[in-house]
């Protein structure tokens, strides 16, 4: 190994030491008067944001820290950069609507696998075909994700998108959910990120990804299956101790008879007495054949049979339901705060919540105003698609990427891939699920790869590749006016031995200090 190379590694071994004790190093930047405690401007849009760059800082500056919150808080539908824009504008996904995507997918599935003229490798051959346009769309989404994470000014929004998906989380590899799931994210997800939970839970609840993920489109009267009444008490909403019973779970599987999903243009036929009660939203469909009419007895109070309103009169008392109110408080402050929150702040939240009819927005803002949030600044580790991020948004600012496919690659390598985990808990927010040897090993290396500046994020794939020079440029005045006085002096003292502004570079994106926000 080169002496270079093991000043670098000398520098992981301080990460892993770093993350080993659970103890980042200590920041002795100024602070300035915010929020509930005195507070680092630049640590803060560390925790905000999905990383400070200097634009970003700049931004902060212009408004000052409460005007900068209040505008994350409240924002509307900020424009991205105009050629990341056409970017997503290219995408599949965004030019035709996913109803007639998926109906044209299952009507091409349908046609191969019935044409009797077909020979067994002919099928197969149209089978990866058809594998091929999923993983297609599926990357378009996740290309999408992370164009909007490094180049949003709604990045609280787009940090709360993140936290939805996961907490509501579906995995793309089952069914056909690689065509739905950019769908789910934008139009049950990231229209509700700041708004009502309820709003949110109920746009959830009626996509197709999640009918499909948790099998909802097999429940039906007679035929209980109860697998998605169970995760959403358990994971959305009450919490596993939040005071249901099994009888709880089995009465609301009933309330759901009747979900699913049709992604044919056919509508089935219904008994005449209930064709009324047929629903068709897109992809969503209510069958009043396959529902139980029969009264419910859930959370100690009688749910009368009626159809479809029954699941609206249930998601409104869960949404609304104290131990709600206190497990996704508690969740957004093991996100946002501290892998051990004080019951005090999350009570605090839970009033919030309560006072508020479930409010977002005010309950996070409860949360930032807390003195236990201020004091947390710089000390969450960071889980693999924030290291990611932030890395990509310090290193190039608002310079466009041209293909995400190596930060989705690096995903892959750090076991957070997006949309990948495959049971409805979603992915770990705390230090001990992603603070391993390995898992810093591996930033060690994408941190050489972008430091070196040959990571390939600005070079297009395709049969006319094209490559835009781009050099990272992280001893800009963010790092002199700011980062440089959160560093410890044994990263400092790394980086002025670096030999080479690629070595500095990635001597920065692999310091201890950075593997926190």
């Amino acid at each position: 190994m080169s002496t270079a190379l093991s000043r670098v590694a000398s520098l992981v071994v301080l990460a892993l030491c770093a993350a080993c004790a659970q103890t980042p190093p200590a920041s002795s930047v100024a602070a300035t008067e915010s929020l509930g405690a005195p507070v680092d401007p630049t640590a803060l849009l560390d925790r905000l944001t999905w990383g400070a760059n200097t634009p970003e800082a700049a931004r902060l500056v212009a408004l000052g820290p409460e005007r900068y919150l209040a505008a994350q808080l409240h924002s509307g539908n900020g424009a991205l950069p105009s050629a990341v824009q056409a970017q997503i504008d290219a995408m599949t996904i965004t030019q035709r609507p996913v109803d007639v995507l998926v109906r044209d997918l299952e009507a091409q599935h349908r046609a191969f696998e019935t044409n009797p003229t077909l020979s067994d490798a002919d099928k197969q051959t149209a089978r990866q075909a058809e594998q091929q346009t999923l993983n297609a769309l599926a990357r378009e989404s996740a290309t999408r994700f992370l164009l909007r994470a490094l180049y949003s000014p709604d990045q609280l929004r787009e940090q709360m998108t993140w936290f939805w998906m996961n907490h509501f989380n579906v995995h793309q590899y089952k069914n056909n959910l690689r065509a739905t799931i950019g769908d789910y994210e934008e139009h049950a997800i990231r229209v509700h990120a700041l708004g009502r939970f309820r709003d949110l839970l109920g746009a959830t609840v009626y996509h197709p990804a999640m009918l499909s993920y948790l099998d909802n489109y097999q429940n039906a009267a007679g035929h209980i299956n109860e697998n998605y009444a169970r995760e959403l008490m358990e994971l959305h909403t009450l919490g596993v101790n939040g005071g249901y019973t099994q009888t709880d779970v089995q009465e609301l599987a009933r309330v759901l008879t009747g979900l699913g999903v049709n992604y044919t243009a056919d509508t089935p036929k219904v008994k005449p007495a209930l064709e009324k009660q047929y629903v068709r939203r897109g992809l969503f469909e209510f069958n009043p054949n396959r529902h139980d009419y029969g009264d419910k007895h859930i959370l100690g109070q009688t749910v009368k049979g009626r159809g479809l309103a029954e699941v609206d009169e249930m998601l409104d008392r869960l949404a609304r339901h104290p131990a709600t109110a206190h497990f996704v408080s508690r969740k957004l402050a093991l996100y946002f705060v501290s892998d051990a929150p004080s019951a005090a702040l999350v009570d605090h939240m839970a009033q919030t919540w309560a006072q508020t009819d479930g409010n977002i927005a005010a309950v996070l803002q409860t949360m930032f105003a807390s003195p236990e949030f201020a004091h947390s600044l710089g000390h969450k580790f960071k889980d693999p698609v924030h290291y990611v991020v932030s890395s990509v948004r310090l290193a190039y600012g608002d310079k466009p990427i041209l293909n995400a496919g190596p930060m989705l690659n690096w995903l892959n390598r750090m076991g957070e891939p997006l949309y990948g985990h495959q049971t409805p808990d979603g992915y770990g927010l705390t230090e001990s699920a992603w603070a391993s040897a390995g898992q810093l090993n591996t930033r060690f290396e994408i941190a050489r790869a972008i430091g070196s500046g040959s990571a390939g994020l600005f070079k297009t794939e395709g049969d006319k590749p094209f490559e835009r020079p781009a050099f990272p440029q992280l001893a800009n005045s963010l790092y002199y006016n700011a980062l440089q006085k959160r560093l410890a002096p044994a990263t400092l003292s790394a980086l002025d031995q670096a030999t080479s502004p690629q070595e500095w570079n990635a001597l920065l994106l692999a310091a201890p200090e950075f593997m926190y926000h």
